[in-house]
């Protein structure tokens, strides 16, 4: 006999979750395709940014070469947003197979790329709040000692 954990770990798809799980993939499948099309033109102006930076008058009195850096930001930018434009690329597949086939176990792979891709974002946005927090800080910091 199955005690009451185990018996919730049964889940069942009506067709009204289907169509909106279906719905769902297809936007995310969308929104992924629009994202990898966004991130090449961020690679081309990482690929061009030594060119722009470099004929900008004000950026030949730094003491660094601006292209250059702006172009590594660039190219970093690019390759944090490959991630969760991925994973969501992935979870719509994943769900559109699943749907498709009616099979669990792909249907936990793409759940899983939805975490991932979710997580990501979480984790991403943890930092940045971070940042902000630390640059407010020093900015205050930097007031109080004006």
């Amino acid at each position: 006999m199955e005690n009451p954990i185990t018996q919730l770990e049964q889940l069942t798809l009506n067709g009204r979750s289907k169509s909106f799980l279906k719905e769902t993939a297809k936007w995310s499948f969308f929104l992924s395709i629009v994202g990898f099309i966004s991130l090449g033109f961020l690679v081309l102006l990482a690929i061009f940014a030594g060119a722009i930076f470099n004929d900008i008058p004000e950026a030949k009195q730094v003491p660094f070469d601006l292209g250059m850096v702006m172009t590594i930001i660039y190219l970093i930018m690019a390759i944090l947003y490959f991630f969760p434009i991925f994973y969501l690329f992935k979870f719509s597949k994943k769900m559109k197979l699943a749907l498709l086939t009616k099979n669990d176990e792909t249907l936990s792979d793409a759940f899983e790329m939805l975490k991932s891709h979710y997580k990501f974002i979480g984790v991403f946005t943890i930092i940045l709040l971070s940042l902000y927090a630390l640059i407010f800080i020093i900015s205050m910091m930097g007031v109080a000692l004006a």
